[in-house]
């Protein structure tokens, strides 16, 4: 595996149904804006309460993404 360089960005996730479902959200929007994501790390989980329940989760992730060649931006680099 040739040496790679990682940037992090922390983003929350969130969902009505449950912390999986609010981090498979998190990832989902941010692989639409940020290329090179290789993995993430749960840093908190927390919620709301509402009429006695869980109204929503909220996931805080720190997602690792590799700072990218030229080659690998005009799409010529191995991934």
């Amino acid at each position: 595996m040739p040496d790679r360089t990682y940037k992090l960005e922390e983003i929350v996730g969130v969902s009505e149904v449950s912390s999986d479902d609010a981090i498979r959200n998190a990832i989902a929007r941010a692989h639409q804006t940020l290329q090179g994501l290789d993995w993430f790390q749960v840093v908190e989980t927390r919620g709301t309460i509402a009429d006695g329940g869980v109204a929503q989760f909220q996931v805080t992730l720190k997602l690792g993404f590799r700072v990218m060649s030229p080659e690998e931006l005009r799409g010529g680099g191995s991934e």
